[in-house]
C-alpha cells in the first residue's frame, strides 16, 4: 500500500529554518585562492610556485615544507582536522583517503602536522580500482601526485570539514590511472600546437581550453526514490507505464520553478559558490522533474575537478531537503533524457581564438582555428563517439533534444556562407545579423544573430564555441575534453605545416591562411550539417557522405585501440598504448558490469513485485463471486499479460544466467544483443499490466507520481 501521507510528510521536510548568507559574502571563501596562497608565502616561493601553475614549469620540490604549512595554516583555520589527497579514478568519479592533521606527542598532547612530502604525494591502494590490467590485484601499490594548478578546497560535512588537494593518480610502474593526467597530457599538447600557429599570428602566448559544463538532472521525492529498486540499484527506471501527461503540453521548460525545488538550488549554489565554482543559470528543463545549472567558462582541468564537485553537492543536497538527485541519462522512458553539454573552446589569456568578432569573414586567426576544429572532428568521428560511449548514454542518443549518434557540426547560417564563400574565391559574407522587430514601439529592436541554434545536433558552434551536446549526465567530462584537446591539437599541427608550406613559397601570409582555410573546408566539408539531426533523410545522407554511424556504446568502444587513435593518443604523449588498452577493457567491463545490473534487478523486480501482484489482483477478481463482463474482460487482460509477463521472465532469467562467454567482451555483446531485448520483453508485459492492476496491489510509485509530486 502507497504511504502519501508519509510522503506528504517528507515535502515539508526541507524548510529552511533561517535564511541563507548572502551569496557575494561566501563565493571562493572554502577555495585556497591564489591571492591568498601568495600572501602566505614569501616572494621567491611564490615566484617558483607561480612559474609551475602559469608556465608549467617543474615543481621546485624545495618549496613544499613552505607551501604545505601554508595550506595547513589556513586549513585549520577553516576547521578542517583532515586532509585527503582528492583524485579521478577510472570508475568515472573521485576518490578519496582522509588523514588527520592531529599527531601525539611524547607529553600526551597533540599538534596538527602536515609535511611537504604528505603534500605533494600519497601512496592509495591502486589495485582496488578499476587499472585494465595495468594492475594486478597483489601489485597494490600507486601514487597520487599534487597538481598545483587546481587549488586546494575545504569540504564540508555535518560535523567537520576536509582539506581537500586535487591530484593525478598513477601506478608504482607510471601508469595513468585516473582522469586528470590525460587531461593535463592534451591540455599540454594543445598548448604546444596552438602555439605554433599563433606565432604565425604575432601572438605569444600560452594557449588553454575551455569549458562550461551544463548539467541536466532530476528531482524526485526521497521517499519515492528508495520504493523502487531499480532507482536505488541502477539509476533509471526499468519498469513504468507512460503517465497521461508527460512534456506534451511544453508548459515545463523555463516555468516557474517549485519553491521546493527553488530553496534546494539555492542552498546547491551557495556551497558551490564557496567552492569558487562560478555557476550561472539554473532553469527547469523539458521534462517534468527535470532541471539544469550552469556555470560559466573556465580552464577545462579546474571545469573537470569542479564538474566532479557540481555532481557530488547535487546529491548531497537533494537529500537535505528529502529529495533524490536522478543524474542517468535516461531514469524516465518516452521523456528527454539529460546531457552535460560540454562548451569548449580555447584562448590565450586575453583572447578566445574561436571568437568570430562582427567580421568574422575577415578574423584570419578564427577561421584558421575554426577551421582545425572542423577538420579534427571529421577524421575523427569515431573518437569523438567513443568520448560519450556508455551503456545509460545509449538510451538517451537520438531523440527528445539528444543528439544522435552520428557525428557532425552545426556551423549556422552566417559561418556556412562564409565558409561556402571562401571555398568558392567569393569572400565576403552574405549573411549579416541584422535586428529583430516586435511590431510595436513600446518593445525595443532586438539584435539578431545570423544563424540559429540546432538543438539535435552532437556538435555546434553557438557564437564563439563549440558545445558538445553529446556527453552523458552522468559521465565525468574529463575524456571528452582529453579527446577534443588532442584531435584539435593534431588538426593545428596539419593546416600550421601547410601553412609553412605556402609561406615558404612566397605566398602573401594572408593569401596563405585563406588558402589553407579553402583546402580544410573542401576536404572536411561533408561533417556540417545544419538540418534535423533526427530525420531519417539525415540518416540516409550521412551514410551517403561517408560518416561513421556507431549506434551502440560497444560499437564506439570497438575503435579505441584502432591503428589511427593509438596512433593519435601516443603521437601527443596523451595516452600509451597500455593506456589505451586498458582504458577500452574497463569501458568493456563498466558495459558489462551496468547491463548485468540491470538485468539481474529487472528479473528480481518482476520476479517478487509485479507478477505477485497481477497475480493477487487476479485473485481479488476471482474472489468476489460476481460475474459480469467487466470483470470477465479485466480478469482475461490480465491473466494474458501476466503469462505474456512469466513467459518474457523465463527467457530474461535464462539471459542473464547464460552470460555469454568467458571475456568480459563476450559477456558485454551478449548483453546487448540478447539481456537488453529480453529486458524490453519483460517491461512491455508489465508496464501495460500498471495499466490495468488496481493501485492497492501496485507498490512501484508510477511516473505520474514521481514525475509531478514536488
Amino acid at each position: 500500500m502507497k504511504n502519501y501521507d508519509v510522503v506528504a510528510a517528507a515535502s515539508r521536510n526541507w524548510q529552511q529554518s533561517e535564511p541563507l548568507p548572502n551569496a557575494f559574502s561566501v563565493f571562493g571563501s572554502d577555495v585556497l585562492s591564489t591571492d591568498q596562497l601568495r600572501e602566505r608565502l614569501s616572494k621567491p616561493v611564490w615566484k617558483s610556485l607561480q612559474a609551475t601553475i602559469q608556465k608549467g614549469t617543474a615543481l621546485d620540490s624545495a618549496i613544499a615544507d613552505t607551501v604545505a604549512l601554508a595550506m595547513k595554516t589556513w586549513a585549520l583555520e577553516k576547521g578542517a582536522t583532515h586532509y585527503t589527497h582528492w583524485f579521478h579514478p577510472l570508475t568515472g568519479s573521485t576518490a578519496e583517503k582522509h588523514d588527520s592533521f592531529v599527531a601525539p606527542t611524547s607529553d600526551g598532547s597533540a599538534i596538527a602536522t602536515f609535511s611537504g612530502s604528505e603534500l605533494i604525494q600519497a601512496e592509495p591502494d591502486a589495485s582496488s580500482f578499476p587499472s585494465g590490467g595495468l594492475r594486478a590485484t597483489f601489485e597494490a601499490r600507486g601514487y597520487t601526485a599534487w597538481d598545483p594548478t587546481s587549488p586546494a578546497f575545504i569540504l564540508r560535512h555535518s560535523n567537520g570539514a576536509t582539506l581537500c588537494i586535487p591530484t593525478a593518480f598513477a601506478s608504482w610502474t607510471g601508469e595513468a590511472l585516473d582522469t586528470k593526467v590525460p587531461l593535463l597530457r592534451s591540455i599540454e599538447a594543445l598548448n604546444t600546437s596552438a602555439q605554433k600557429a599563433l606565432k604565425h599570428f604575432g601572438v605569444s602566448s600560452k594557449v588553454s581550453s575551455t569549458l562550461g559544463a551544463e548539467q541536466e538532472y532530476f528531482l524526485i521525492d526521497e521517499e519515492f526514490f528508495y520504493s523502487r529498486p531499480d532507482l536505488v540499484m541502477t539509476g533509471r527506471t526499468l519498469f513504468g507505464a507512460k503517465p497521461p501527461r508527460g512534456q506534451e503540453l511544453e508548459d515545463h521548460y523555463f516555468g516557474s520553478i517549485p519553491d521546493r525545488v527553488l530553496s534546494f538550488m539555492s542552498d546547491l549554489e551557495l556551497q558551490l559558490y564557496a567552492l569558487g565554482i562560478p555557476v550561472k543559470t539554473r532553469h527547469n528543463e523539458v521534462a517534468p522533474g527535470q532541471f539544469e545549472i550552469a556555470p560559466i567558462y573556465e580552464n577545462s582541468n579546474i571545469a573537470a575537478d569542479h564538474q566532479q564537485l557540481i555532481m557530488q553537492t547535487i546529491r548531497n543536497t537533494a537529500r537535505k531537503y528529502s529529495m533524490a538527485a536522478l543524474l542517468h541519462e535516461k531514469p524516465f522512458a518516452g521523456i528527454n533524457g539529460s546531457g552535460k553539454h560540454c562548451n569548449w573552446s580555447m584562448g590565450t589569456d586575453s583572447a578566445n581564438l574561436l571568437e568570430p568578432g562582427d567580421t568574422p569573414q575577415d578574423n584570419l586567426q578564427f577561421l584558421f582555428f575554426c577551421a582545425a576544429v572542423i577538420k579534427a572532428v571529421n577524421a575523427h568521428q569515431d573518437v569523438l563517439r567513443l568520448a560519450v560511449a556508455s551503456a545509460s548514454n545509449d538510451h538517451r542518443l537520438g531523440a527528445n533534444e539528444a543528439p544522435p549518434a552520428i557525428l557532425s557540426i552545426f556551423l549556422g547560417d552566417q559561418l556556412t556562407d562564409i565558409f561556402d564563400r571562401i571555398a568558392s574565391g567569393k569572400g565576403g559574407s552574405g549573411k549579416k545579423a541584422g535586428t529583430l522587430e516586435l511590431g510595436t514601439p513600446v518593445l525595443p529592436p532586438l539584435p539578431r544573430h545570423a544563424g540559429d541554434r540546432n538543438r539535435t545536433s552532437p556538435f555546434a558552434f553557438t557564437g564563439n564555441k563549440f558545445e558538445f551536446r553529446a556527453v552523458g549526465s552522468s559521465q565525468s567530462i574529463s575524456f571528452p575534453i582529453t579527446v577534443l584537446n588532442t584531435i584539435v591539437a593534431e588538426s593545428i599541427d596539419a593546416l600550421v605545416a601547410s601553412l609553412e608550406a605556402k609561406l615558404k613559397k612566397k605566398t602573401a601570409f594572408a593569401a596563405a591562411v585563406l588558402e589553407v582555410v579553402k583546402e580544410t573546408y573542401v576536404a572536411n566539408k561533408r561533417i556540417i550539417f545544419n538540418g534535423d539531426g533526427y530525420s531519417e533523410s539525415w540518416h540516409k545522407e550521412a551514410a551517403k557522405r561517408g560518416l561513421l554511424n556507431l549506434p551502440t556504446a560497444l560499437d564506439a568502444i570497438e575503435v579505441f585501440t584502432s591503428d589511427k587513435n593509438t596512433k593519435l593518443f601516443g603521437d601527443y604523449g596523451v595516452l600509451t598504448h597500455k593506456e589505451v588498452e586498458s582504458r577500452q577493457e574497463i569501458m568493456y567491463d563498466i558495459y558489462f558490469k551496468t547491463v548485468n545490473i540491470e538485468g539481474e534487478t529487472t528479473a528480481h523486480m518482476a520476479q517478487t513485485q509485479i507478477l505477485p501482484a497481477a497475480l493477487a489482483y487476479l485473485a481479488d477478481l476471482s474472489g468476489v463471486g460476481i460475474k459480469s463482463k467487466a470483470t470477465e474482460r479485466v480478469i482475461k487482460a490480465v491473466s494474458s499479460l501476466a503469462d505474456q509477463l512469466s513467459d518474457a521472465l523465463e527467457s530474461l532469467k535464462k539471459q542473464n544466467a547464460e552470460l555469454g562467454g568467458d571475456t568480459v567482451h563476450e559477456k558485454a555483446y551478449h548483453l546487448r544483443d540478447n539481456v537488453l531485448p529480453a529486458m524490453l520483453e519483460v517491461r512491455a508485459a508489465a508496464d501495460q499490466l500498471e495499466g490495468l492492476v488496481a493501485e492497492a496491489h501496485w507498490s512501484l510509485p508510477s511516473y505520474r507520481e514521481m514525475l509531478f509530486v514536488k
